[in-house]
């Protein structure tokens, strides 16, 4: 069994329910990533603002008014450290996102994207 924790990237780029949806999006271009985990003070997942979601902005022309809160998707498919990421694997080909979070003891512990698992694939142990 392929555990996650041994895919996981765990150096997480985050944001507070309450940061400016304006920091979030610059956030994703800076990091060049396609999605940030919204998460609570204690370290729980409350959702995920993603390249998706930002597209709604579009109908604001004021763009940048909200929080991550406002924008982020809420219903969040996620794994366990723990879990073999074969079901990682499965989960991302029969969905349209590209990254999962991944929880430990309820809280955010590291991210697994579609990139994470090809580098894996393709690096001498994989």
């Amino acid at each position: 069994m392929f555990e996650t924790r041994t895919i996981m990237s765990t150096d997480v780029v985050s944001v507070k329910p309450d940061t400016p949806i304006s920091e979030a999006v610059e956030l994703l271009v800076a990091k060049d990533i396609t999605g940030i985990p919204v998460v609570n003070d204690d370290g729980t997942l409350a959702g995920i603002v993603t390249e998706k979601d930002i597209l709604s902005l579009l109908a604001d022309t004021k763009c940048a008014a909200g929080t991550a809160e406002q924008y982020m998707t809420r219903d969040v498919v996620t794994f366990d450290a723990d879990d073999d990421f074969i079901a990682i694997c499965e989960c991302l080909m029969k969905n349209h996102f590209r990254r999962v979070p991944i929880l430990s003891g309820g809280k955010l512990v590291g991210i697994v994207s579609r990139a994470d698992i090809i580098k894996y694939i393709a690096s001498p142990l994989g």
